[in-house]
């Protein structure tokens, strides 16, 4: 089992306005920033290739650094597909796509894969139109998953978990693997540090949907060793090369 985090945006920044600004008062913010990145994540079972979300399109513009942008993701490494050649794989060799959200950060190219199985809630599958015979609508029927009140098994080891909040059908994934949890959380928060603090972004459609998402996402924390593995800043691959747990 191999999990690699594609990196494609390095150096950015975000402040704790943007990072916090969701739930925290206006006058309870600080004038600090936290680091930014970007990236996604592949997992090789050894006999299947996943990604969980696919980047932005590769012809997206880079946005010029400001310093009071309330995020700038940073400085462009790589495109999604050269992440994913840096990585050693071939489109043709994913197999699955967890889309934990409807996003272009997330979602910008599904299009390399038309013969992947696409795993994406029926809410986000309706409002990006994503139809055909490749697009799995997952309704999570598999049951609870800890502290999750449902989950749908993508893999032996690997479940996708119902997160709303963020966007109204947004997703997690979790994949057990020598007695650690990975995982994969899009965008329930935008940086750890918002995680500890039990903070929400100023990026949400559904507020309380979030609050509760984010409480579920710190019960799993506490009762189990978790890998948390975030899009948006280098912790998220800093605790994956560390196999670093994350304490609440």
């Amino acid at each position: 089992m191999k999990i690699i985090a594609l990196k494609y945006f390095k150096d950015g920044f975000m402040t704790q306005g943007f990072a916090f600004g969701g739930s925290r008062a206006k006058d309870k913010i600080e004038p600090v920033t936290y680091r930014s990145s970007l990236q996604n994540f592949l997992i090789d079972t050894g006999k299947e290739v996943i990604l969980i979300d696919t980047g932005f399109a590769k012809e997206t513009p880079v946005k010029p650094r400001k310093d009071d942008l309330p995020l700038w993701m940073g400085e462009r490494i790589a495109t999604f597909p050269e992440a994913l050649a840096n990585a050693g794989y071939k489109p043709e060799q994913v197999t699955k796509i967890i889309l934990t959200h409807k996003h272009p950060d997330h979602a910008g190219e599904l299009r390399m894969f038309p013969h992947a199985q696409i795993y994406v809630t029926a809410t986000e599958a309706d409002v990006m139109g994503l139809t055909g015979d490749n697009i799995v609508r997952v309704s999570f029927t598999d049951g609870p998953y800890k502290n999750f009140a449902a989950s749908q098994k993508i893999a032996d080891h690997l479940v996708m978990l119902p997160a709303p909040g963020h966007t109204k059908g947004n997703a997690v994934a979790v994949l057990e693997e020598d007695g650690l949890f990975y995982m994969f959380q899009g965008d329930v928060t935008y940086c750890d540090e918002a995680l500890r603090e039990e903070e929400l972004s100023v990026v949400f459609e559904d507020l309380e949907a979030a609050r509760k998402t984010l409480a579920t996402v710190r019960g799993f924390v506490k009762d189990n060793p978790t890998v948390y593995l975030s899009t948006h800043c280098p912790e998220g691959f800093e605790n994956l090369e560390q196999k670093k747990v994350m304490k609440l």
